[in-house]
């Protein structure tokens, strides 16, 4: 740090102040996090539907200022959130929306305990309780913002919130708002999760040990960087034997899981009321904006009256609450025939082709078979940039993940399935990653997890790994079966 001091000054102590950043803090985003800054944060116009437009940039100095001539290219979205397809600029749900904000302008201009109460509230929050088959439901201006400010009415210092260890910053920033005590269990694993409660019940508070006054398990049906679903089934069974109160975070899982799109409950086959509290966004699969929180009558009465977003946060804009009726409404059938089915089926469908596809080709693949979410690995941060420009330059638009989001050699690329996408579309997708992973060594798997091509293959040496033609000759009937390798 004797070397140039004046870029390093704020990682040593400074007239009895300590430093601003470690050694590794200040590290990374200088010399990894700088060399993918084009990667991140690239600006677009346009609706985020099929396709994405996004600008065209240069950088004459290593990504620290970035020059625009106008222009930007039209590329396949992969990185939107658009589970659904609800995201376009045509059809009922943007009529609806148009004819709503001419009714009741843009905004509610105030809190829904102060004056930003409609009717277009009761009634989207109606259309959702039927939707999720609880007593009950409220909505709020931002999903982040519903988990941040929610377990403050829920919780206090004398009860206990045992989390996930994956899950999203949003429940982990809410549950330290809350002052509770907090203990965090193995991803999905049931064991370590009942031995804490098994400990925190027969223990109870850490210096008093009285009881806890209430125990919240608090899980995500879908987990957006893995791709995994929660164990339900062993959580409500834990939750019957262990008397604890069941959180699920509905977020990425509802309207893109189960049948009807009705979430992870639905996926399952397990009644909604045997869970708690569930919890989502409505921007995912709705084409929306904000969250929602339903359950008992009771407990979402209180928590209208005491949640502070409802106090001094803008209340849900009125083309916002029209485009989660129309939507839902559409994916429930109660709208467009059978529009909704067609969309569930098309999502189901595109996720396991690309998914079956992706490991076929030998690449490495987390999550469930039919989740939405699809993180292909890439474990080197190096090699994020490489991926993310190869894929644009193709015209087709990805997210790339790295640290601090994960484990800095967990890096990732993440596709965002949607059913605006057409068969051909994952075709061209398949062929271009088949293409990149080949260019940048990114193929670490044999190709077993994506099966054999004839049975018994393996035990002859037959190498597993699929052709890009065999992949697309035999991937799109083999991902409808019932039942994927």
């Amino acid at each position: 740090m004797t070397f140039m001091p004046q870029y390093f000054s704020a990682m040593v102590a400074k007239n009895g102040y300590p430093p601003w950043y470690s050694a590794f803090e200040s590290f990374y985003p200088r010399r990894l996090k700088k060399r993918l800054d084009d990667c991140f944060a690239i600006p677009i116009h346009g609706v985020p539907g099929r396709y994405i437009n996004c600008y065209n940039r240069a950088t004459p100095d290593y990504n620290e200022t970035f020059l625009y001539d106008g222009t930007s290219r039209p590329s396949l979205n992969l990185s939107s959130y658009n589970y659904l397809g609800f995201a376009q600029s045509v059809g009922i749900c943007t009529d609806d929306a148009v004819s709503t904000v001419k009714k009741y302008g843009l905004s509610s201009c105030g809190p829904r305990n102060v004056i930003g109460n409609t009717d277009l509230h009761v009634y989207t929050e109606k259309i959702l309780s039927r939707f999720l088959g609880k007593e009950d439901s409220v909505v709020f201006s931002m999903g982040w913002g519903t988990n941040a400010h929610l377990f403050t009415s829920m919780v206090n210092t004398k009860c206990l919130v045992i989390s996930d260890s994956l899950n999203h910053s949003s429940i982990r920033f809410g549950i330290r708002l809350s002052g509770a005590a907090v203990k965090v269990f193995p991803h999905n694993d049931m064991d370590a999760l009942e031995k804490i409660l098994r400990e925190a019940i027969s223990q109870g508070q850490a210096k008093s040990h009285r009881p806890y006054k209430k125990i919240f398990v608090c899980v995500e049906g879908l987990y957006s960087m893995e791709g995994t679903y929660c164990n339900l089934p062993a959580l409500v069974a834990l939750r019957e034997k262990y008397k604890f109160y069941l959180f699920v975070d509905e977020a990425h899982s509802i309207g893109a899981l189960g049948a009807n799109g009705r979430g992870i409950c639905e996926y399952y086959n397990i009644d909604p009321n045997r869970v708690d509290i569930l919890m989502g966004t409505l921007t995912k699969s709705f084409g929306a904006a904000g969250g929602y929180v339903s359950g008992n009558k009771k407990v979402i009465e209180r928590l209208r009256l005491d949640i502070t977003s409802n106090t001094y946060g803008e209340s849900m804009p009125p083309a916002v609450l029209q485009q989660i009726a129309t939507s839902m409404r559409i994916i429930a059938g109660e709208l467009n025939g059978n529009e909704g089915k067609e969309r569930l089926q098309r999502i189901a469908f595109n996720s396991r082709y690309l998914r079956l596809g992706l490991k076929r080709l030998g690449f490495i693949i987390y999550g469930a078979d039919d989740s939405p979410v699809i993180p292909l690995l890439l474990y080197n941060p190096c090699k994020m940039p490489g991926f993310c420009r190869k894929m644009l330059q193709h015209g087709v638009a990805v997210v790339i993940v790295g640290y601090p989001a994960t484990d800095i050699i967990s890096s990732r690329i993440r596709f965002c399935m949607s059913a605006a996408l057409t068969k051909e579309d994952i075709d061209k997708i398949l062929a271009i990653c088949a293409d990149i992973g080949d260019t940048l060594n990114l193929k670490f798997s044999s190709g077993i997890a994506g099966g054999e091509r004839n049975p018994g293959d393996w035990k002859k040496g037959i190498r597993p790994r699929w052709s890009i033609e065999e992949v697309l000759a035999k991937t799109p009937e083999d991902c409808k079966k019932k039942t994927i390798y």
